[in-house]
């Protein structure tokens, strides 16, 4: 028994233009943004010239990268360079962008070479980040506005980053808190082990993080490096910094 295809990929272009919010004037221009690079070497071993969208995806990593820093510099006015830059990478590598080009389903989209396809191309993280790169140029050229394509990156760029700074894996909780108490001379912060418990494979860590002696967070986890994060973490919470809550 045969069985049916749902759509013959890729899926037609006014579609995608429906899932992002634009329409564009040249056609051609997004039409390049989804050709690969392999749909293009297939089509010239058979004589026909055709480009692929390398030249946009290059263009593409300068638009996002200018919205997104823009975006972190005017909102996260209390954060100083290292960190900022800690987030932007984050919302702008490979992983990230493979994200939001799956939220619109942009691999069903893409023109791939035969081969490519049938190796699940449309699924792999380095094509559709790159294709979605593509895109951001692409609008960007067809617009000639930064706020149209703005408009459509940083609801995934805004999730993304507050993904990124609730996870207390990726925010350097320590190095905040200690921000705050050198600006008064002569304090003395630190972290006491004050109790470990559970079987040797599964160890749990207790750690209070003291200011002059003082307890001003406590944290618990399976490597001592957590328990102090989450202990600094809480210390942030009783001087009032709720950014890194």
């Amino acid at each position: 028994m045969k069985h049916e295809e749902k759509h013959i990929l890729p899926l037609p272009i006014d579609l995608l233009e429906q899932r992002i919010g634009y329409s564009f004037k040249n056609k051609d221009l997004i039409t390049l943004a989804l050709q690969h690079s392999s749909y293009a070497n297939e089509l010239k071993l058979k004589g026909e010239k055709q480009s692929c969208n390398e030249r946009l995806e290059f263009f593409g990593d300068s638009v996002l990268s200018l919205i997104v820093s823009e975006y972190l510099y005017s909102r996260y006015v209390s954060n100083q360079e290292g960190d900022l830059t800690k987030i932007r990478a984050a919302v702008v590598c490979e992983r990230a962008l493979a994200k939001y080009a799956l939220a619109i389903g942009l691999g069903d989209f893409l023109r791939l070479g035969h081969g490519e396809d049938m190796n699940h191309g449309r699924e792999r993280a380095s094509i559709t980040s790159d294709a979605f790169e593509a895109v951001l140029a692409a609008m960007y050229i067809d617009s000639g506005s930064l706020e149209t394509v703005r408009d459509f990156l940083l609801p995934y760029v805004q999730k993304e980053i507050e993904e990124i700074r609730s996870s207390s894996s990726f925010v350097d909780y320590k190095t905040a808190l200690q921000q705050i108490v050198q600006q008064v001379e002569g304090e003395l912060l630190e972290y006491v082990l004050i109790g470990e418990h559970g079987p040797d494979h599964c160890k749990v860590f207790d750690i209070e993080a003291r200011l002059n002696s003082n307890v001003i967070g406590r944290g618990s986890a399976r490597s001592k490096r957590e328990a102090e994060q989450l202990a600094a973490k809480e210390a942030l919470i009783l001087f009032g910094e709720k950014d890194h809550s």
